[in-house]
């Protein structure tokens, strides 16, 4: 015959349901508990260890979505996409560097040519219309440092 396991938690503990909660200590980690034993630990600012622990939790029905967004404070909607994603991709996509969009634009081609204008004196609304791109997309190539405007000789 099995033995039920009575819930008892170090003192302490913010419940997550009635078998799994969690605490943050002073030295700012978070610590997940299942009953007595501390199931996983991580640094209270990394949002991917935190997406990626309850995302399994859900994934392996010890705890709901719904009690994680109560527990936590944040809004279902993440909770789910951080469960899709585990499903989906497994652990490992909750640490991958997101794919960022290269410039449309700007591209190098078109900075070279827009620098080559620039360094004939031309100034960056002229420029930008010779090569058709709009003024304020031009000016933020300038103050990104991208683009160079030849300073006036007098």
């Amino acid at each position: 015959m099995p033995q039920a396991m009575l819930p008892i938690f170090p003192y302490g503990v913010t419940h997550i349901n009635s078998i799994l909660a969690f605490q943050k200590n002073e030295s700012g980690q978070v610590v997940y508990f299942n009953g007595t034993m501390p199931l996983f630990t991580h640094d209270e600012k990394d949002r991917g260890s935190f997406k990626m622990i309850t995302a399994q939790f859900c994934v392996s029905g010890t705890a709901k979505q719904v009690e994680i967004a109560r527990a936590f404070g944040v809004k279902t909607i993440s909770v789910k996409r951080a469960v899709k994603l585990y499903r989906e991709e497994g652990p490992r996509s909750f640490f991958t560097p997101q794919n960022r969009r290269g410039a449309a634009i700007l591209t190098v081609e078109v900075l070279k040519q827009a620098q080559a204008l620039l360094n004939e004196n031309f100034t960056p609304a002229e420029a930008a219309k010779h090569l058709s791109i709009k003024p304020n997309t031009f000016s933020k190539a300038i103050k990104a440092g991208k683009l160079q405007v030849a300073k006036k000789k007098i």
